[in-house]
């Protein structure tokens, strides 16, 4: 079944019912231009049930429109400047640690997290210091239920010098955090340009990963015809993994948002 065919055949019940294998979220810097209220009310519509990578200042206009935020940002020091340096690890434990009682007020239960970028330093070196800086947090994100959400990036394309971009590293920064508090998201976006092989993969390495963004390769637009992943088998691939989180569309739209929006919900939401 070719991705028009799937959207054609979900498009009746969007905004409706769903099919609810997948919990669909969204990232709202893809749509700056939108304002967050209508974003929220045009969400809503099309059965988008979280509106992520936002900070507190934007939590109350979610609650406002019955909306959650699957992943919130809010903390920490950007995606170059992360728990691989040692400098860094008291201002971001300072950081998280501010935002967690923050977090379960709100009602959510992630955060997300970067590694920073290596600026030279050895895989091991870097995984061994997120680790020490990353363990120093886990016993309050445990008492507040949150789960540290480290992004997983491309240093290809997007994000050059950037750590976390591979799995299997990341992984192994999970070993050794050692704590069901910490886990990663796969953006299938970035992964599929560093290593891609994204169905096997997400099946090796899905009890480390906490959260999934999409995204069109190449170029992160939408996730239909126009680009090489079919969408409609990576995320039957998650649900048999047994995960029950979100999925968040974060492509940038060439068309008309939110037509491209409500089209690539329908091709993520399996039967």
């Amino acid at each position: 079944m070719s991705i028009s065919e799937v959207f054609a055949k979900n498009e009746s019940v969007l905004g409706a019912k769903l099919n609810g294998k997948i919990n669909h979220s969204v990232c709202k810097w893809c749509y700056g231009k939108i304002p967050l209220d209508t974003f929220a009310q045009e969400c809503k519509k099309i059965g988008i049930t979280s509106i992520e990578l936002l900070g507190p200042e934007d939590w109350p206009t979610l609650k406002k429109y019955g909306l959650t935020c699957a992943l919130p940002n809010g903390a920490g020091m950007g995606i170059e400047k992360g728990f691989n340096d040692p400098a860094l690890h008291d201002e971001l434990v300072k950081s998280y640690e501010e935002i967690f009682p923050k977090l379960k007020e709100a009602g959510y239960r992630t955060v997300i997290c970067f590694s920073g970028n290596r600026r030279g330093m050895s895989d091991y070196d870097g995984m061994r210091n997120c680790a020490i800086g990353l363990r120093r947090l886990m016993p309050s994100a445990e008492k507040y239920g949150i789960t540290m959400i480290m992004e997983l990036l491309n240093s290809k394309v997007n994000h050059r010098d950037y750590m976390c971009d591979h799995t299997s590293w990341g992984a192994g920064l999970c070993e050794m955090v050692g704590s069901e508090n910490f886990k990663l998201l796969y953006d299938i976006y970035h992964m599929s340009i560093m290593e891609g092989d994204v169905i096997a993969t997400i099946k090796q390495y899905h009890k480390y990963i906490g959260h999934y963004h999409t995204g069109g390769v190449p170029g992160r637009a939408e996730i239909d015809e126009t680009q090489e992943l079919y969408y409609p088998a990576i995320m039957k691939a998650i649900v048999e993994t047994g995960y029950t989180g979100f999925v968040a569309q974060e492509f940038i739209p060439k068309r008309e948002p939110l037509a491209s929006l409500k089209q690539c919900v329908g091709i993520c939401d399996v039967a």
